[in-house]
């Protein structure tokens, strides 16, 4: 399904700072049609906020899409891009599987956290996410926040901060990321990139949303995250140390037409 002819997208320089730095901005080579196409189908789907002509860009804060690539074949693109599986291929060295598209409108403020806590592998460390600017973000609306080397931090478990294994305890844990990042004396950097480009991370990378300064703006974006061939799959937030959540990801390029699914878009 995703098999390809393999050349490397990144130099050894480029290896040796996601593995150290646990982030990679690149030029994924999505098509201005498709980033366009993406964001117009989008539109009509997010909802308005109550103050439109005040609110983040005309969009309620928070708004999130997801899995639009089963009814918007740009989403699908964006998430098999060549260029991308191919460099998650270099830097992981297994065949990268997406399962999950999320798109955005606005910044999403959202606080720190590692993906390890929702999407996990075994063996672990074979999950990543590609996030890409379908406009430019500078420091006004809402660019993605992350801690270089974070990655290299133990996978924290909800257990881990002596919390249930629920969403009801989410809040519960984000607070005890924000504990490690101030004993680690972790320093944010910010995703200031151009239109177009992408940051593929590391699941285990912390990472959130810096605050969007300038609520008249929008800042379009989607989010792909990605699995590895060979693996099991398990949701950690919802399994504990004896009980693994075991999932059976729907792989994008494999995705039928389900109509239940394209109602809840069209």
């Amino acid at each position: 399904m995703f098999e390809m002819s393999f050349w490397p997208v990144f130099s050894r320089a480029q290896v040796r700072s996601f593995h150290e730095r646990g982030f990679l901005v690149f030029d994924p080579g999505i098509k201005q049609p498709d980033i366009d196409a993406i964001i117009k189908r989008t539109c009509e789907l997010y909802e308005p906020s109550e103050i439109s002509s005040q609110g983040q860009g005309g969009y309620k804060h928070g708004t999130r899409l997801t899995d639009v690539h089963y009814g918007i074949a740009a989403a699908r693109r964006i998430a098999t891009a060549p260029k991308v599986l191919r460099g998650l291929k270099q830097l992981f060295g297994r065949t990268a599987l997406p399962f999950q598209t999320l798109n955005f409108p606005t910044g999403t403020e959202q606080m720190a956290h590692s993906d390890t806590i929702h999407f996990n592998s075994m063996p672990s460390g074979y999950m990543a996410g590609v996030w890409v600017a379908l406009e430019d973000i500078d420091e006004d609306n809402g660019p993605l926040v992350y801690y270089p080397g974070s990655h290299k931090l133990p996978e924290y478990r909800m257990q881990d901060f002596g919390l249930r294994s629920s969403y009801d305890d989410y809040w519960l844990y984000e607070q005890g990321i924000e504990r490690l990042v101030q004993k680690h004396d972790l320093q944010p950097e910010y995703g200031l990139i151009k239109k177009g480009q992408a940051i593929i991370w590391h699941a285990n990378l912390l990472h959130g949303g810096a605050a969007q300064r300038d609520n008249s703006r929008s800042r379009h974006s989607q989010v792909t995250h990605y699995f590895f061939e060979g693996c099991r799959y398990y949701t950690p937030m919802n399994s504990t140390p004896d009980a693994p959540d075991f999932r059976t990801p729907e792989w994008i390029p494999r995705q039928p037409n389900r109509l239940d699914r394209l109602k809840a878009f069209f």
